[in-house]
């Protein structure tokens, strides 16, 4: 491996000048874990302390580790490099480096499993971004910040954003030296109400790392959820050089809320286009690189969509397709959201016959029935429970300017609705549930359990794949 990548200009080169387009995915629900991906109710800390108290300590830790064992092995590279693509964005977590009640204090046990999946990727050619999903006090008010809470308290409190340029310095210092890791990408999804906290804090994570680590790229979320830069400098391009600038790209007619059946008219993907170009309209008006972190649909799964799935599925690989050819025209780089899961949006997907998904089988029935996760939720089984509050608050707030609570519009009344009230209170009450499944369980039973997320035990989604990889070859005679 020669050089470091880095930007010249709108694109992103290798060391020799040669444009290089990065064509990968996200590996979440790894080092940062969501609900929505292995099947837990709530946020990564509540289940993990759940399962302490069902199995004690040791134990707990015990499954966790082999969890991040066997979620990303060397099958799992192989695969990922014979689709064509070559960039996997790794959403990592604070809580691996460094413990609330000890901050700014390094577990070296943090770089125990990201050092294996950097240097397997590598070993096939593929490179890495290190994706901060996970920030002290939370960026944003996602379950995914891991904060339980819906107050992005990173904003209201310095000491967190001071242990953030901390460990972004040791993350830095770490991999100054390896080339296979693209860049940096020091926080993911940012939502600052204020917008200037955002950009002070740019500033000093970029500062700190440039002072140990001059070569890897940053890529810098835009704030409210990667959707807008308004408020960001105008000599951005001096002030943070060698630098792209990251949006998330995902497309309403990807999601079971869509307005309508995607059929892929005149108009449907004129609305596509013209929310892609929204997006990155403040840098394609200053000549800065754009990098796609996140985009991708949602699918349907038989046990719960029935005979409908293949025509829905049909009908999202058509979204896909259709995203694919705009980020083809502008030779967008990109990283589709997701790798892995448990059946929902992932390239590969947990088989229904492991341990794991038989042990909680009738629970994920169950969390998916109430609609729990906010990811992608069809909450058509309780929205004549919800509906009522979000009319209580729309008939007696009947100002909208009170009710564009910020992030308005990526939150409506309906959504925060949503997100207090079914993913963080009627998620509450079920981790403990979720967590005694595992009871009485040993060690032996907890790593079959681990198991399977092994890439031997999981199924393909063969539609997406084909997507994925019809388009690498594609872009490979043209880029």
């Amino acid at each position: 491996m020669g050089s470091f990548l880095r930007v010249d200009g709108t694109k992103i080169v290798k060391g020799d000048g040669e444009e290089i387009i990065l064509r990968g995915a996200g590996l979440g629900g790894w080092m940062t874990m969501e609900n929505f991906i292995t099947g837990y109710p709530g946020c990564e800390f509540q289940i993990r302390d759940a399962l302490a108290q069902v199995l004690g300590t040791q134990k707990a830790e015990f499954f966790f580790d082999k969890f991040l064992e066997y979620f990303f092995t060397e099958q799992d590279a192989i695969f990922f490099k014979s689709l064509g693509l070559n960039c996997i964005r790794i959403a990592i977590s604070y809580r691996h480096f460094e413990d609330d009640l000890n901050p700014r204090v390094l577990k070296p046990s943090g770089f125990k499993h990201l050092d294996r999946v950097v240097s397997l990727c590598a070993a096939q050619g593929i490179y890495t971004i290190l994706d901060m999903h996970t920030a002290p006090g939370g960026q944003n008010g996602g379950w995914h910040c891991d904060s339980g809470v819906h107050i992005a308290n990173f904003w209201l409190h310095r000491d967190f954003q001071d242990r953030l340029v901390w460990l972004w310095t040791e993350i830095a210092k770490h991999y100054k030296n390896e080339r296979w890791i693209a860049g940096y990408n020091p926080m993911n999804e940012p939502a600052d109400p204020k917008h200037t906290g955002l950009i002070a804090y740019y500033d000093r994570v970029h500062a700190a790392i440039r002072a140990v680590d001059p070569h890897h790229i940053l890529f810098f979320d835009g704030n409210t959820y990667a959707t807008d830069f308004s408020a960001f400098p105008n000599d951005a391009a001096t002030r943070w050089p060698n630098s792209a600038y990251a949006i998330h790209d995902y497309s309403l007619y990807g999601f079971p809320k869509s307005p309508e059946p995607y059929t892929r008219t005149e108009e449907q993907r004129r609305r596509m286009k013209r929310s892609y170009e929204k997006k990155r309209q403040w840098m394609d008006e200053r000549g800065l690189c754009v990098w796609n972190g996140e985009w991708g649909p949602v699918y349907a799964r038989k046990e719960y969509d029935g005979d409908a799935t293949d025509e829905i599925n049909q009908k999202r690989y058509d979204v896909l397709k259709d995203q694919l050819e705009l980020y083809h025209k502008d030779h967008l780089s990109w990283s589709i959201w997701l790798y892995k899961d448990i059946g929902f949006q992932g390239m590969v997907h947990v088989s229904r016959e492991t341990p794991y998904i038989k042990l909680l089988a009738s629970f994920l029935e169950k969390k998916h029935r109430l609609a729990v996760d906010a990811w992608g939720a069809d909450d058509k089984s309780v929205r004549h429970v919800f509906d009522p509050l979000v009319a209580l608050i729309e008939e007696n707030i009947p100002n909208d300017e009170y009710k564009r609570l910020y992030p308005y519009p990526v939150w409506t009344v309906e959504g925060r609705v949503t997100r207090l009230s079914r993913t963080m209170l009627i998620a509450e009450f079920m981790v403990m549930e979720w967590a005694d499944h595992f009871k009485g369980l040993d060690e032996k039973q907890l790593d079959e359990l681990a198991q399977s997320f092994k890439f031997e035990n999981c199924l393909k989604r063969e539609g997406l794949n084909e997507v994925l990889r019809e388009h690498a070859k594609e872009t490979a005679t043209t880029h």
